[in-house]
């Protein structure tokens, strides 16, 4: 393939944004191709090549490309009767409506711009709503730029995991590991009563995919309860993609007290949400004392969008879609995997996919979960599959990026550039799509 206008278009990104980039993700090695446009399920880049896309904009992109015309059709006469006008809209409530009718959590929702504004604001507002300043998080788990959660080490020994934030932030954060039920009974005895709340992923989906062993939720649904704690999911990533319309906690069976919201919810435009029991949301300004605004804050033509994606999904196939190809990603990789690379684990559930560069084989490689890893302590790969964020760091990650994401890219496929981003299908995806990438993998692993 031919790179040298992306090259090119990277050298005057250099001399105009830090790193050449406005989201680090983005920063691949050598350098970034930059994309032209899209096309269904794929991306045509600015040297004319073209790549099946299972990165989808990191999420947001339920249908691809191309949209449904019943979605496109919203958005265009949103966008032709103005740009915004800093009052109330119709749009909103018609969206927040929808997804308080099928997000179990939801009965009141503040619609926001990003996931990290929705997650600022989760924490904010349970602080606010309890009296109480510490937040639980998960290591490796991610709920945006913010200073709350970009911490790292243990409770007690907690400190900012990048510079620019103080060390007293840190002092309010109780960092523990996901999938140790252990682990949370005990600051919970230790600090039951300073904790606001639990702000953790359904699925850790930004270290590789990691979904939760049996009952870890209910754990922590009880000592929220226990100890008068607010459960917070953050479901920017898998809200309205793992579990349809009804979410991850839908298909976990747990409902939180409170829900992040972005991606999908917005149509594949700029968005967050914050949902929950009305009593807590309606802490938010104008009806409580947490103060929260925006001047972007339900964007009509976002609401128009996240409104008609997630109408069309109710109304055809598309979970059906999304999730079979998933499914069938999965499992092809898996096979191929199991011949030769039968260390690595395969993982997603739903719309989907990554392959953990683990470096432990079980003994018998055909005795797995079929379609990615469950958790299952009857599956022959329980004890080396990763159930952390510290174990999916622990895998190969720089062959990921610096080897077989390359080898990916050259055979026309677009991969997350690092270990711990995961991919997804979509609506605008096929089969021979699906058939074409799992020949790559042949060929790249």
């Amino acid at each position: 393939m031919n790179h040298e206008r992306s090259r090119g278009l990277y050298d005057r990104a250099l001399s105009v944004m830090p790193g050449g980039v406005n989201s680090s993700v983005r920063a691949t090695m050598p350098h970034p191709f930059f994309i032209e446009r899209g096309d269904g399920g794929h991306v045509i880049d600015a040297d004319g090549n073209r790549y099946v896309d299972w990165v989808m904009g990191y999420g947001p992109l339920l249908y691809g490309h191309d949209l449904p015309d019943p979605v496109e059709a919203a958005v265009q006469s949103h966008v032709a009767e103005g740009p915004m006008y800093g009052a109330p809209t119709e749009i909103e409530v018609e969206h927040a409506e929808f997804v308080a009718r099928h997000v179990p959590s939801v009965e009141s929702i503040r619609f926001v711009n990003s996931g990290t504004e929705a997650t600022v604001s989760a924490v904010r507002l349970a602080r606010g709503h309890t009296d109480r300043d510490k937040i639980v998080v998960m290591r490796g788990g991610y709920h945006g730029a913010q200073e709350s959660t970009l911490v790292e080490g243990s409770p007690g020994d907690a400190h900012p995991s990048t510079k620019g934030i103080p060390d007293e932030f840190a002092e309010h954060t109780l960092p523990i590991p996901f999938n140790d039920p252990q682990a949370a009974k005990e600051v919970f005895a230790e600090h039951g009563d300073e904790i606001a709340a639990v702000l953790v992923e359904p699925i850790l989906a930004n270290k590789g995919i990691v979904t939760p062993i049996d009952g870890y939720h209910e754990t922590l649904r009880d000592l929220c309860d226990d100890h008068g704690s607010l459960l917070v999911f953050d479901e920017v990533i898998t809200g309205f993609r793992v579990g349809g319309l009804g979410c991850a906690q839908s298909k976990f069976g747990v409902t939180p007290d409170v829900t992040t919201f972005g991606k999908i919810i917005g149509g594949g435009f700029p968005v967050g949400a914050i949902g929950g029991k009305a009593e807590i949301i309606e802490g938010f300004t104008p009806a409580g004392d947490v103060f929260q605004s925006g001047t972007f804050s339900g964007h009509p033509v976002t609401m128009a969008a996240g409104k008609a994606g997630l109408e069309y999904a109710a109304e055809n196939d598309v979970y059906e879609h999304v999730n079979r190809l998933g499914r069938k990603l999965r499992e092809g990789i898996a096979e191929i995997c199991a011949e030769r690379a039968p260390e690595y684990t395969v993982v997603g559930t739903d719309s989907m996919f990554k392959t953990i560069f683990t470096r432990e084989a079980p003994a018998d490689v055909d005795d797995c979960c079929a379609g990615g890893c469950r958790q299952d302590p009857d599956c022959a790969r329980y004890d080396h599959c990763p159930k952390t964020g510290a174990d999916v760091a622990a895998a190969a990650t720089d062959r990921w990026e610096r080897v077989f994401w390359q080898e990916m890219k050259e055979q026309g496929v677009f991969l997350t550039a690092n270990q711990f981003e995961c991919q997804f299908t979509s609506y605008a995806h096929t089969e021979e799509d699906v058939e074409r990438t799992l020949e790559a993998y042949r060929e790249a692993i």
